[in-house]
C-alpha cells in the first residue's frame, strides 16, 4: 500500500511527519486527510491569529503534495 505523509503549515512554521500513513489508495487518503483535519479544526480555529492561515497537506511517498487543506482568517474591514 502507498504511504502518505502529512505535512502542516502556520505562519513561518512548517513540519511533515517522519512516520507515513498506509492508504489502498487516493480516495481513502483523501478520507484520511479529512478525518484527521476534522479532529483537529476546532482547535485550529481557537488559535488561528487575525489574517493568518494554516495549512495541512497530504504528501505522496515522494514527498510531493497530493492534497492540501487550507484554513484561512482575514480582515475584511478597511482600516
Amino acid at each position: 500500500m502507498p504511504l502518505y505523509f502529512f505535512r502542516i503549515r502556520n505562519g513561518h512554521f512548517s513540519g511533515a511527519s517522519e512516520y507515513g500513513t498506509e492508504c489502498v489508495d487516493r480516495n481513502a487518503a483523501w478520507k484520511e486527510m479529512t478525518t484527521v483535519c476534522a479532529d483537529m479544526a476546532s482547535s485550529i480555529s481557537r488559535k488561528l491569529a487575525e489574517n493568518s492561515e494554516w495549512q495541512m497537506e497530504l504528501l505522496d511517498e515522494t514527498r510531493q503534495p497530493v492534497f492540501r487543506i487550507r484554513i484561512v482568517a482575514e480582515t475584511l474591514d478597511e482600516v
